[in-house]
């Protein structure tokens, strides 16, 4: 068990450890012998303990749990995130004894083939980025052209940045080119550059973006703002390896990779006649379709804590993480920006915040919204009020099934059975379902 990297322990029936590896010693950030015998609250002080705990809900429900993330509290005050499963301890006749916690350690980057290491902040709980990530550094090893398509703020430039560190032009120049945001009569020029002579006022040749890429790579961000008479020129680059700047009677080699992005339907676009279908099938080699955050709300706690890393390690206030009810808010939120928005919020919240825990008061207005998601009653909202709120929807959600609302809002039945208790009303009449 000392063995193993991910943290482990039990616990018995009165929540003391009983065990307690060496690996969740290094995790927490304290001795083995200073955790046995200590209650498990003691030694994590996770956020949102009483009513999130793992263990507690796998025992209520008899049941395995897997991947729930969580944040817990270091000895030395740091916030780690981590990826925790647990189950039932059962003695001979199936009796439950106590419980069995592993946790792993998101914080560190995973490891890429050859021994290096993806880029900081690359951790996901999400299938569809875990994907994405296993086959990143193949991917970036090749020479093939990459399509990365995704909302706006999804981290497409982000990718694309590591696909270039990971591959073997990494010492070469990363260029990065927003189609959408140059002018379409000067786009040829700012691409492939021009001769002295070529038009007037050029009194001297100027590199384009593919020559200044030479031997690196380029991102062509938002391909699908691209004209259709440009597109023409970026497929030949494709085929052929070779542009003409303007003015030019000889083509330039172009020893560079090309990345496309867009958060255009580029199928869409061709059906319409509005992209080039030969284009797009020479874009579409590896093709990585970045999920938009609230497909992947587990990974929001990593995120947050990996951007007030990098704030705390760029100096200035020391802000640990957020409160429970500011993740919880945060958690809530749409996210139409995406990743984009949450660093925002971020930011926004790291300047109201004087220093500790980011607290709700300090998140934008549009954040705080999400305290109550319906008509907003008169007076002031309690954290009572939304917590039964929420309660309330999920139970409807799950049409009644009370045991599934637990599963969805992650507490026990004691916990549900609590805050529905202090309701002052229950337009779902509640009180008078069975638990299922």
């Amino acid at each position: 068990m000392d063995s193993v990297a991910d943290g482990i322990f039990t616990v018995d029936r009165d929540w003391n450890i009983i065990f307690f590896s060496s690996s969740a010693a290094g995790i927490v950030g304290i001795s083995q012998e200073s955790a046995v015998g200590r209650k498990c609250w003691e030694v994590f002080r996770t956020e949102g303990c009483a009513e999130h705990c793992v263990l507690r809900q796998c025992l209520a429900e008899d049941r395995n749990i897997v991947g729930r993330i969580m944040i817990v509290e270091r000895g030395d005050g740091a916030h780690v995130p981590v990826s925790v499963s647990a189950a039932p301890l059962k003695d001979q006749a199936g009796v439950i004894i106590g419980g069995v916690e592993s946790f792993r350690d998101l914080s560190a980057p995973p490891v890429k083939r050859g021994g290096g290491r993806l880029p900081k902040g690359f951790c996901s709980c999400d299938a569809n980025m875990a994907e994405i990530l296993r086959i990143l550094p193949q991917v970036a090893e090749s020479e093939a052209t990459v399509l990365l398509l995704g909302e706006s703020g999804t981290g497409k430039e982000y990718f694309a940045h590591a696909i270039h560190d990971l591959s073997a032009r990494h010492k070469g120049p990363f260029v990065a080119v927003n189609c959408g945001a140059l002018p379409e009569h000067l786009m040829e020029s700012e691409l492939f550059g021009y001769k002295a002579g070529a038009f007037t006022d050029a009194r001297r040749d100027k590199p384009g973006r593919f020559q200044l890429a030479e031997g690196g790579t380029i991102l062509l961000d938002e391909i699908g703002d691209l004209p259709l008479q440009l597109q023409a020129k970026i497929l030949r680059v494709l085929q052929e390896r070779v542009f003409e700047p303007l003015g030019s009677v000889a083509g330039v080699a172009a020893d560079v990779r090309i990345i496309a992005a867009t958060n255009r339907d580029l199928e869409r676009m061709v059906a319409e006649g509005a992209f080039r279908q030969d284009l797009y099938f020479r874009l579409n080699v590896v093709r990585m379709t970045l999920p938009p955050l609230r497909q992947r709300r587990d990974d929001i706690p990593l995120l947050v804590e990996d951007s007030l890393k990098r704030r705390r390690q760029a100096g200035g206030k020391d802000i640990q993480g957020f409160s429970p009810e500011a993740m919880r808010l945060l958690a809530a939120h749409p996210f139409p920006g995406n990743i984009r928005e949450l660093e925002n919020i971020i930011e926004y919240a790291s300047i109201l915040c004087p220093g500790g825990l980011i607290q709700v008061e300090h998140l934008p207005a549009d954040v705080r919204a999400c305290e109550h998601p319906g008509p907003i009653p008169s007076g002031t909202l309690t954290m009572e009020d939304i917590r039964y709120r929420a309660a309330v929807e999920a139970v409807e959600r799950n049409g009644g099934n009370r045991n599934a609302a637990c599963r969805d809002l992650a507490i026990s039945k004691d916990t549900l059975r609590r805050i529905l208790n202090k309701g002052d009303n229950d337009p779902l009449e509640l009180g008078n379902q069975a638990w299922t």
